[in-house]
């Protein structure tokens, strides 16, 4: 039974021979396979570090701390020499690799060379989140150290710091509509300017108006927007404030959603998807409304309780949020403030600087602002696309019904739907079906509960497009499965 007799390739399916081998290189199924001196030294240096650390926490009085690490970490290193793995290998990953206390880890900036150029997207978000992960990951790991649960060199399983990123990136170009200190600081306050856009729109008009009675004129506001068939977002500053105006809202009829803090990346795409398409006309947040959302479809941003100085309403999120509404021609923001702060002055200053150019070099070529033509499933394309059929995601919406209400949307899908049945394309004509029974599930559960999360609104859709009638397997007279006679 030790002796290898013969090595055969055989049909998994029908079990048939189809060759045979005198030899065969096996590769291993990961390439982080250690070889097994690099791992007898590892376990030495393990074991050094524990009868070290064990002194210092005996020394220190933590004797329910010192079991405890001592415990685990003896099984770990059975686990290393029996099997040359263990749970939370990661945390060993020092000895494993061969590096010094300290010394930055291998990571994939090692491979870039030097003649590269790293773009850096929203860079006053992305930047600062590098730093973040190094002290996140330290304070965490500090404390699995400092109660026994890990070895101390587990910190050094940890991303870059932000000093270590910064001397290794090659040239960098840091693109933000609202660049932070340290970009500016690393350029010497030289930054190039792209406020042009090729379809000649302008950043938005912002109005600024009273606090007191912002609901009421908010609310009329909404219903002007929505009978020209546009979108509005509203941005407040706590959730019990989003779930009170959404609340109100509904009551007074208007079609509304509110975007929780916890829906993740997905949710977020559906609840939009459905916005551009009508579903409903106004999107409540609070800090969601900021870089990367492209709803040419909105014609009204409203900023509440603008004056209130901090996060939310610092220079840089006003000039993201007001960004909103630069999509459509028709854009405009609405500041409900009762003092102008620091940071309205500045955003409102920089985005009229912005806007005074924009004018200027349209006039000079004669060109008109167009709003953006996008078409509804391009939220979704860059997300689905390569590994999920497209025509099953969604609709296509025709740019004629851009703007245009939840009942011109449906008016197209079925126009589509008719027509594709006419020229024979049932899957075609199926497909967008779906689509309109789905749009319809959405608006009513909508309706019904503004504040519904989103995974009961599409349990809500998915159950309208379930397929419904009696089945027809079986033979005749036994439909429905071969069921038992009653005894008379």
């Amino acid at each position: 039974g030790e002796e290898l007799e013969s090595i055969t390739e055989f049909d998994p399916l029908t079990g048939e021979k189809t060759d045979t081998f005198e030899q065969i290189r096996v590769y291993a199924n990961s390439h982080y396979v250690t070889p097994k001196p690099t791992m007898q030294q590892a376990i030495q240096g393990i074991k050094k570090e524990l009868r070290t650390r064990l002194d210092q926490l005996v020394a220190d009085g933590k004797l329910l701390e010192a079991q405890r690490l001592e415990q685990r970490t003896n099984f770990d290193i059975e686990m290393l020499e029996a099997t040359g793995v263990c749970n939370g290998i990661e945390n060993y990953s020092r000895y494993l690799t061969g590096r010094a206390p300290g010394e930055p880890p291998p990571t994939l900036f090692e491979f870039i060379p030097d003649n590269a150029i790293v773009f850096a997207d929203e860079s006053h978000v992305s930047v600062p989140q590098i730093g973040g992960m190094y002290r996140g990951d330290y304070r965490r790991k500090f404390t699995l150290a400092e109660h026994g649960f890990r070895l101390p060199s587990c910190m050094d399983n940890r991303p870059l710091k932000f000093e270590e990123w910064d001397a290794m990136r090659p040239q960098s170009v840091f693109v933000s509509a609202t660049p932070a200190a340290w970009e500016l600081e690393q350029s010497g306050g030289v930054f190039t300017e792209q406020v042009i856009r090729p379809t000649g729109l302008l950043d938005p008009q912002v109005e600024i108006r009273p606090v007191e009675m912002q609901v009421d004129d908010l609310l009329d506001e909404v219903r002007r927007v929505s009978a020209a068939g546009y979108r509005t977002l509203a941005t407040v500053l706590t959730k019990r404030m989003a779930e009170d105006l959404t609340e109100y809202m509904h009551e007074q009829g208007i079609k509304v959603r509110y975007m929780h803090s916890d829906i993740d990346t997905l949710e977020r795409i559906e609840i939009l998807r459905d916005l551009r398409l009508g579903a409903f006309d106004v999107l409540v947040g609070i800090n969601l409304l900021r870089e990367g959302l492209d709803i040419p479809e909105c014609g009204l941003v409203a900023i509440l309780d603008a004056d209130k100085e901090g996060f939310l309403r610092s220079e840089t999120s006003l000039i993201q949020t007001i960004g909103r509404a630069a999509r459509n021609a028709d854009g405009r923001v609405i500041m409900y403030a009762d003092r102008i702060t620091g940071s309205m002055e500045r955003a409102l200053g920089e985005t009229d600087r912005r806007r005074a150019k924009q004018i200027a070099y349209n006039e000079e070529h004669g060109i008109t602002p167009e709003t953006v033509k996008k078409n509804v499933e391009d939220v979704l394309a860059g997300l689905y696309d390569g590994d999920t059929d497209m025509s099953r995601v969604t609709a296509t919406i025709d740019p004629k019904l851009q703007g245009s209400n939840m009942q011109a949307v449906l008016d197209g899908l079925r126009d589509d739907m008719r027509k594709a049945a006419e020229n024979l394309e049932f899957e075609e004509a199926a497909r967008l079906r779906d689509e309109i029974k789905r749009l319809e599930a959405v608006d009513l559960a909508v309706h019904d509960d503004p504040l519904a999360r989103q995974s009961a609104v599409e349990a809500a859709s998915e159950a309208a497009v379930k397929s419904k009638g009696r089945s027809t397997a079986g033979r005749p007279g036994q439909r429905g499965g071969n069921v038992k006679r009653r005894k008379r």
